[in-house]
């Protein structure tokens, strides 16, 4: 039986994981797929520098990875201690590298302050931003959400261009 990442993950106690994501039914990640003879290596670079730019983002270290044909294994430390040191407006420009920004983080990136009737509201908005830049989940979902984009995107445009034959 699986198990959420939030009831498995402790950063008190350990601050490292191993994490693997695969794809399901046959389908390729990189590399030869022999069904259909199509080479999906160039899918290894859209993994490889999602990873760096999620690591830049996050205060999540990528310890080491590696890029399977249908599976990727990454292993994951998270830096509490640089996450807790984030100042508001770092949060909201490493938030607004990955996300459309919330108007009024937009306006306090911009101008340097806000309205007191909108302040409780940017420090509610830093504090869930800056709770998500060390977890776990939120950089898998960005970087899987990424990648299943573009895989949907890369095989319309193969069967697209043969015609809709596999």
């Amino acid at each position: 039986m699986t198990i959420s990442r939030r009831k498995l993950i402790e950063p008190q106690i350990t601050p490292f994981y191993h994490v693997i994501n695969r794809c399901v039914r046959r389908a390729y990640l990189c590399g030869d797929d022999p069904y259909n003879g199509k080479n999906y290596q160039h899918r290894r670079g859209w993994i490889v520098n999602k990873i760096k730019q999620l690591a830049a983002v996050f205060c999540i270290d990528v310890c080491a990875y590696a890029v399977m044909s249908n599976h990727y294994h990454l292993v994951l430390k998270i830096d509490m201690e640089q996450q807790q040191k984030l100042t508001p407006e770092v949060v909201i420009s490493r938030w607004l590298q990955l996300f459309n920004g919330h108007p009024i983080a937009v306006d306090f990136l911009k101008e340097g302050q806000i309205a007191a009737a909108k302040q409780q509201a940017l420090s509610n908005l830093v504090a869930e931003w800056q709770q998500r830049s060390g977890s776990i989940s939120w950089f898998m979902r960005c970087l899987n959400e990424e990648i299943a984009r573009k895989k949907i995107w890369d095989s319309h445009n193969f069967y697209k261009s043969n015609k809709g034959q596999p």
